[in-house]
């Protein structure tokens, strides 16, 4: 600091003058403001700590969890410079690990935290030597001011080098100056190899050529080689296996094709779609850390070194682009359920299927377009798929997951599931493509209701499931009704059998002049009615007597032969030691036809009409008096003695009630009727006193298969369209579901929680459909929407699992080691995608991936 006066004023004039002229000298240049900038700078830096500079902007790095970066723009005469700053909020590691998450300056200099000077140019490097030194002599300045030990580097020559030159104040007298280039082209082959790289290492810090050469330099090496493997190309796989298909082709005679094999051949979905691989590949990255070499012999030694001598490993797995794009791209389940939630949504717009199958239904041109049904012959080979081979009964709990009965739709095997999966992938899932290929279906349905063929994959035996959606229901209903009716054919056939052979033989009897008393015994069976105890399908025991008292079944028959039980007919054998009130003798239980199959739209009617009536008793009754009258029917001919106080015993014990006495055999039984079945105009007493007494194979079947098939036809062919999509939606996603969770991904327990909570979602998401609430431009679209991200989510995951158990099976260590990994990294961005969804949002960069270390 200096100052300038004159020689005539006084003292105080003098300290005036002294004030007014101060002149500071260490700003008279703008290289020293230039300094002083870049000090203040980094004294406010150093005194928000990483905390504060995290609430002032400080910017993540894409490729490090833990580094940040802040930056200023500094002015030295016409040049403007930016000044960064890395920094991390944990300076705990060491840089000797050699990690993917550390900067370039990191793993040269082994540096934390440092500072990195550039011109705001187009090249973002200095390009004259000059300046450069120039740079760092400023900043050298500016941190040894502030009393800053952080390292400044400066890039220097072409941006493709990636050189840096830098300085450091070490506290002391000494500072430490860093040199960093690369050499990428024209490369000497010296250089190539390690011995020539160590040589041109230590002749940098030689005072003269020959130093390096006579004397021994201590280096500490740390060095990382990378092994990659063949990428893996689908396409270009597919294009070499076709041309060698081609190739065998022409060499047969027959023109014979051979199949080619995909990596997902035995996945699941392989029957519906062949993924991506996206696991194109990996890179083994292996790490030599702190060795000592002292020449260059053992540097070429180090060249040769074995990779199972490196102390660590990183494998890292090169995914496939797609495996995280969003611009639906991707085929698979999801995209198609897409579409059909846009067939649904488009449903409500017509009254029948057949009005989306004409095209002058269909509106605009653009709309037409986008609804081009396949030709006939993708339609047949469909057709043929769902019915011709299908006819082996399937396994209804295959691939069944354990909230899949949460979801309203029907079992995977079955018929109407596999007739959604095929529509998934029918065109291009339009409503229009939907329509077609469901009025073929259903006129195919009818041809095997017509000519009384079994329904391919549809039981035709049992109860109803009501679980299953409507159409199932349907179907299954439909599949035993064929099977009545061809029960029934048969007995009709061996009827006019028998019935031929009675004429044969009267003709015979006439000829040889004999009596003709066989024709007379045969006709009297020629209504094909069999008087024997018999139990086929169709008729049951008594419901109660089986499970409430002991039948023995070897007086089912002794019971029907002995003479005093002879008038006995369709009896399953004595209930217990129960007696008859009006005779002595034994109770016996009959034989009982099933009650009529009931699918769940039945049953609500059923309700409804029940309900709309004060006395439900009376009234359900007159519901169930076909079934009712039947059983009592039955009853009367095993008893012929009985009353209608005895067939309440035997059906409805809890309205008899017993006077004290719980004894069985004795007679009378003491007892009266309760209050219900006393009363007077009591429906059940009316059905008693006007029900025949016949037995079960003698009744009418309470089933008529001919009525309900046409029925269920009539519903199949006349469904609202918006309600035949509502149960589409639902069984496709249980059945989307279903065959991903066949996928084998060995025992990652996060797969299996993430289809834990899939299946969650789906019935949740999925239950107004199963309803009937949902409604034209509901919201309820945009939720189906969301839902078919999510399953998106978890098919690509699932992908990722099936594609790494192939390539590690026999190191599931390793492939759970990833997927965890990945799993970890795409987690957070699970969820967040919708319909409309922004892609950089759902675009995940994976500039330096994840990696998985590998302790040896």
């Amino acid at each position: 600091m200096t100052s300038t006066s004159k020689a005539n004023l006084t003292e105080d004039d003098e300290e005036e003058e002294e004030i007014e002229h101060f002149d500071d000298f260490t700003l008279a240049s703008s290289w020293e403001r230039f300094i002083s900038e870049i000090e203040a700078t980094c004294r406010q830096w150093s005194a928000d700590g990483p905390k504060n500079l995290l609430e002032k902007g400080a910017v993540h790095l894409d490729y490090s969890n833990k580094m940040y970066r802040i930056k200023s723009e500094l002015k030295d005469a016409t040049k403007i410079y930016s000044m960064e700053y890395y920094f991390g909020i944990d300076n705990n590691g060491n840089i000797s690990d050699w990690n993917c998450t550390l900067h370039d300056l990191q793993l040269c200099f082994g540096v934390k935290e440092f500072l990195v000077i550039s011109p705001q140019s187009a090249s973002g490097v200095v390009l004259d030597a000059p300046e450069s030194s120039k740079l760092l002599s400023s900043v050298a300045i500016a941190l040894s001011n502030c009393s800053c030990l952080w390292p400044a580097f400066v890039p220097v020559h072409d941006p493709s080098r990636k050189a840096f030159i830098g300085i450091q104040n070490m506290g002391t007298i000494f500072t430490r100056r860093f040199e960093a280039d690369r050499i990428g082209s024209q490369v000497p082959v010296k250089f190539m190899h390690l011995e020539g790289l160590y040589e041109l290492f230590v002749s940098k810090f030689a005072y003269w050529t020959s130093d390096h050469l006579t004397h021994l330099f201590k280096v500490y090496l740390m060095m990382k080689l990378t092994y990659r493997t063949l990428p893996n190309d689908d396409e270009n796989d597919g294009i070499q296996d076709a041309d060698a298909e081609n190739a065998e082709s022409e060499k047969m005679p027959d023109g014979g094709n051979h199949n080619r094999k995909h990596w997902d051949d035995d996945c699941p979905w392989s029957e519906w779609y062949s993924a991506e691989d996206p696991v194109k590949g990996f890179d083994l990255v292996t790490t030599w850390s702190e060795k000592v070499i002292e020449s260059s012999l053992e540097m070429a030694e180090m060249e040769n070194a074995s990779p199972h001598e490196a102390e660590k490993w990183i494998l890292t797995p090169n995914l496939s682009p797609n495996l995280d794009s969003s611009k639906g791209d991707r085929i698979g389940f999801a995209s198609q359920l897409q579409l059909l939630v846009s067939a649904l949504d488009m449903s409500f717009e017509a009254q029948f299927m057949e009005d989306f199958v004409s095209d002058e239904n269909l509106g605009s041109d653009n709309l037409k377009s986008s609804m081009v049904i396949p030709p006939p012959t993708v339609l047949d080979r469909v057709l043929k798929d769902l019915l011709l081979e299908g006819r082996q009964f399937p396994d209804f709990a295959k691939g069944k997951h354990k909230r899949s009965q949460a979801i309203k739709g029907a079992p995977l095997e079955s018929l109407f599931a596999q007739f959604c999966l095929h529509s998934l992938w029918f065109g291009n899932c339009s409503i229009r493509a939907i329509a077609v290929l469901w009025v073929e279906f259903v006129r195919e349905i009818r041809w095997y209701w017509e000519e009384s063929q079994p329904l391919p994959k549809m039981p035709a035996h049992g109860s109803i499931d009501l679980a299953t959606c409507l159409i199932n229901q349907k179907l299954q209903m439909l599949a035993i009704c064929i099977e009545k009716k061809r029960e029934l054919n048969e007995e009709f056939q061996d009827c006019l059998g028998s019935n031929d052979d009675v004429f044969a033989h009267m003709e015979e009897d006439i000829e040889v002049g004999e009596e003709s008393t066989s024709f007379l015994t045969q006709s009297q069976d020629f209504d094909g009615k069999r008087d024997s105890p018999l139990i086929l399908e169709g008729f049951n025991e008594s419901r109660t007597s089986i499970s409430k008292f002991s039948t023995n079944s070897q007086d089912v028959y002794s019971a029907d032969k002995s003479t005093s039980d002879s008038k006995r007919r369709g009896s399953a054998g004595p209930v217990g030691s129960m007696k008859l009130l009006n005779s002595c003798q034994s109770l016996h239980a009959p034989f009982t036809q099933n009650a009529p199959l009931m699918t769940e739209d039945m049953h609500e009617e059923r309700l409804r009409a029940v309900e709309a009536f004060g006395d439900s008793f009376n009234f359900s009754a007159q519901l169930e008096r076909e079934t009712l009258s039947s059983d009592m029917s039955a009853f009367k001919a095993a008893n012929s003695d009985a009353a209608f106080e005895d067939f309440i015993r035997w059906h409805s014990p809890g309205d008899w009630e017993n006077d004290g006495s719980e004894a069985n055999d004795e007679w009378p039984p003491r007892g009266k009727l309760s209050q219900r079945m006393s009363g007077p105009g009591n429906s059940w007493r009316k059905i008693w006193n006007d029900a025949p007494s016949l037995p079960a194979y003698e009744q009418k079947p309470l089933l008529d298969p001919n009525r309900e098939g046409e029925k269920i036809l009539h519903y199949l062919e006349t469904v609202r369209p918006h309600q035949l999509l509502e149960q589409m939606v639902c069984t496709a996603f249980r059945a989307s579901a279903d065959t991903l969770h066949q996928t084998n991904f060995g025992s990652l327990k996060q797969m299996t929680t993430k289809m834990d909570q899939l299946y969650h979602t789906m019935a949740s998401t999925l239950r107004p459909l199963q309803a009937n609430l949902l409604s034209g431009n509901s919201e309820k679209i945009g939720d189906l929407k969301r839902l078919c991200v999510a399953l998106e989510h978890v098919e690509k995951l699932l992908t990722l699992a099936a594609s790494l158990r192939h390539k590690f099976i026999q190191a599931p260590r390793v492939y759970e080691a990833i997927f965890s990994d990945y799993y970890d990294f795409y987690l957070p961005n699970m969820g967040k995608g919708s319909a409309d969804v922004d892609i950089q949002k759902c675009t995940i960069a994976w500039e330096n991936p994840f990696h998985v270390w590998l302790d040896l």
